[in-house]
């Protein structure tokens, strides 16, 4: 599917001069114009903090005028003159239009009333008269403190996606720990956001799962997660999934909770060892992931979507979530102009995972102070994109081995599952591409994915 951009232009002084129909109007209806400062607090903020920082900054954007909210991703690339703008993921709901099921935040009978802030700390949380007694010492503890969080069928957290997208959810199930035993509940929320656009948290209602209780109350039988479903069968992997992905993001939650100091100040030692679970459980979360993925590709039939795609622009958003860890190791990223096109056809957002996969490889193997490059280009009915650093090297006959399952040659570092150039060559593959390598010891390597090309 073929994603429309929303492009702008913001010269030095923060005023708009240029931009997209859509883009104009919003500004308009929020009271600016055409070479006037932007009217969007959010956006003039986003835009204040790249050009202060000198480099492309990607962020959630809300936006809201007399007629519709507006969500979208924005992505600004500030320049000597100004900054352009890439806004995409456009959303626009109309203020009058039902904003999903109602969320009534009186405290139903048998449930519960709550509110977190932009850290998911729990700031408010109300028992109704029917419902289970409120455990005690929630106040400031983490949203996933309380809550046991629990993946839905396609093994996502709703809760934890519309904390990225900064968006109302529904639907996410959990377990918390009530006085007479776990309770399984179901959680809806809604966004909230201050006077200036400033996303603050989540406002929502927990309610009995009633499902739950019905099996609760059934005969019991056999949960066939670990016994036994063979490793082939796809509800073995949902189950393991299920069953490490709820503990592991609990506990990050809570290392990153204790190494931000946000209930009080500590000890800079303990900080940093909670810095370091926070970081071991990433580990361990990517590995879940991973894992997921490969039983996902390898089972029979399985096709990757047909999408619209140019290899330049997904190249850039690559650079733009993972350039905050090459700055701090020192590497320079050399990436893609805004006028490199690459059109291609593939899945966009797997394409997007075999990229970050690349980039990310690159800057973990890079020594600091070095360059990465990025290069797009048309081969016949081929378009590529080719991440290229200045590591230590692959020697000729380890090429085929970093594509294999687990191999990750020698390195006993925790920097990768060994999982990760498997799947992106299996993905690769399943869009009608390839992944291969080019490398010599001392030489850096040269991982090159190819994909359909589009005229």
């Amino acid at each position: 599917m073929s994603e429309r951009i929303v492009r702008g232009r913001v010269d030095r002084s923060g005023a708009l001069v240029d931009g997209d129909a859509p883009l104009l109007r919003l500004q308009q209806r929020a009271g600016g114009g055409l070479n006037r400062p932007l009217a969007l607090p959010h956006l003039a903020r986003l835009v204040a903090l790249a050009q202060r920082l000198q480099r492309d900054v990607s962020r959630p954007l809300h936006a809201a005028d007399d007629h519709s909210d507006i969500f979208a991703l924005v992505r600004i690339l500030p320049d000597a003159d100004g900054a352009s703008l890439e806004i995409s993921d456009w959303r626009a709901r109309p203020t009058t239009e039902p904003q999903g099921p109602a969320i009534a935040y009186a405290v139903e009978p048998q449930g519960w009333a709550w509110e977190c802030d932009q850290h998911l700390r729990m700031v408010a949380l109300r028992a109704g008269a029917e419902a289970p007694a409120i455990p005690g010492g929630w106040a400031g503890h983490s949203l996933s403190e309380l809550f046991e969080l629990q993946p839905d069928g396609d093994g996502r957290f709703p809760v934890l996606r519309a904390l990225a997208r900064q968006v109302p959810f529904a639907d996410q199930r959990v377990r918390v720990e009530g006085e007479e035993g776990p309770l399984a509940m179901h959680l809806s929320g809604e966004a909230l956001f201050d006077a200036t656009g400033r996303f603050t948290g989540f406002r929502g209602i927990a309610t009995p799962d009633e499902g739950a209780a019905a099996d609760a109350a059934a005969p019991a039988r056999v949960d066939p997660a670990f016994g036994s479903l063979p490793l082939s069968d796809p509800q073995f992997g949902r189950r393991v999934d299920g069953a490490l992905r709820g503990p592991l993001s609990r506990i990050i939650a809570t290392a990153e909770t204790i190494s931000g100091q946000f209930d009080g100040p500590i000890r800079a030692d303990y900080a940093r060892y909670a810095g370091d679970i926070a970081h071991a459980g990433r580990h361990l979360l990517g590995l879940v992931d991973d894992l997921a993925d490969l039983q996902n590709i390898e089972r029979p039939g399985f096709r990757a979507a047909r999408d619209e795609i140019d290899l330049g622009d997904l190249a850039r958003r690559a650079v733009g979530l993972l350039g905050m860890k090459a700055e701090e190791k020192g590497i320079r990223i050399d990436v893609p102009r805004l006028d490199d096109k690459a059109p291609a056809w593939g899945e966009f957002r797997r394409v997007l995972q075999v990229l970050l996969n690349l980039l990310g490889n690159a800057i973990r193997y890079s020594p600091e102070n070095s360059q990465i490059w990025i290069r797009v280009d048309r081969e016949g009915d081929r378009a590529t994109v080719t991440v290229a650093d200045q590591g230590q090297g692959i020697a000729t006959d380890q090429q085929d081995m970093v594509f294999e399952k687990f191999e990750r040659l020698g390195r006993t570092d925790s920097g990768g599952s060994g999982l990760g150039l498997y799947i992106a060559r299996r993905l690769s593959r399943a869009m009608g591409g390839d992944l291969t390598v080019d490398s010599a010891p001392g030489q850096g390597a040269r991982f090159t994915l190819s994909l359909p090309a589009r005229d």
